[in-house]
């Protein structure tokens, strides 16, 4: 079992990024096919600000509003997605200051944390950190092996 952020949510449809691109495609494609992927709802609500938002330069958002719509849901209904309750909201609250991890990212890690998750694919925070139970792992890095 294992949770995205919203990150990997974006590049799997931010056609800048090749490389980023296929390996998020990838890991939700595996994810979704072995059952193993989570959802944390925040990342859904992120990646949709994050698609049809005009980039820093001008250029068009990564997707129209209605086929981001469109994407997220369909993605919404192939995974489980992990909503917020009071829990997530104290150990957030906890982890942010325990780990100095910015607040949304302290929520990101404290759905994994409530719902026991081992792996957090992230680029937002260190790499191969463990915080609580979660272990963080950025799907873009280069692997070691190369």
């Amino acid at each position: 079992m294992f949770l995205v952020d919203s990150n990997v949510v974006v590049y799997r449809f931010d056609t800048a990024f090749p490389g980023k691109q296929a390996a998020a495609e990838a890991l939700i494609r595996a994810g979704i096919a072995s059952g193993e992927l989570r959802l944390p709802y925040q990342a859904l609500v992120e990646s949709m600000a994050a698609l049809t938002r005009p980039r820093r330069d001008g250029s068009p958002a990564i997707l129209p509003a209605d086929a981001a719509a469109r994407e997220l849901e369909e993605l919404s209904l192939s995974a489980t997605v992990l909503y917020p309750d009071e829990r997530v909201f104290h150990t957030a609250l906890r982890g942010a200051l325990a780990y100095q991890l910015p607040w949304f990212d302290a929520l990101v890690w404290a759905v994994a944390d409530r719902h026991g998750i081992p792996t957090l694919y992230t680029e937002d925070f260190g790499a191969g950190r463990i915080y609580g139970r979660t272990r963080v792992v950025n799907p873009f890095a280069p692997s070691p092996t190369r």
